[in-house]
């Protein structure tokens, strides 16, 4: 899975989310991409099946790019374990987004198939998304 090769602290607090996306939110290198609509955490487990169906669809054709990280631990404490006691463990690590945040681009591709394969790649993912285009 993903996680970051080194971090300064081991664990994170679970922050605040900003409105909307003030960085990331333009298509930057493919013509088709994945805009997410609603605010939320996305594990490193579902950015690991997006990234698999979107390596199958572009094999021989197309590239695709992720623009985003799990950069932040979710610490999570074992079953049955009282109150108290410090923080749990690290868990996982997730990427947290914001709307108008681009999760994913393609480009090699035509319009309809990668609209067919980042609906599909967005159907993995825990925050609600849409289909964009480059505006030329």
């Amino acid at each position: 899975m993903l996680a970051p090769k080194r971090q300064k602290y081991r664990k994170q607090f679970r922050g605040i989310w900003r409105k909307i996306a003030v960085k990331g939110q333009n298509l930057s290198f493919g013509s088709f991409g994945y805009k997410v609509m609603s605010n939320g955490w996305i594990k490193d487990r579902e950015i690991e099946s997006c990234r698999v169906i979107l390596a199958r669809a572009t094999r021989k054709v197309g590239k695709f790019w992720i623009r985003i990280f799990p950069d932040k631990p979710f610490t999570k404490k074992p079953p049955e374990v009282t109150m108290g006691a410090g923080k749990g463990d690290v868990a996982y690590f997730v990427a947290s987004v914001v709307p108008g945040r681009i999760l994913f681009e393609i480009d090699g591709i035509s319009q309809q198939e990668a609209r067919d394969v980042l609906e599909s790649a967005g159907s993995k993912l825990s925050v609600k998304g849409k289909f964009v285009t480059k505006e030329i």
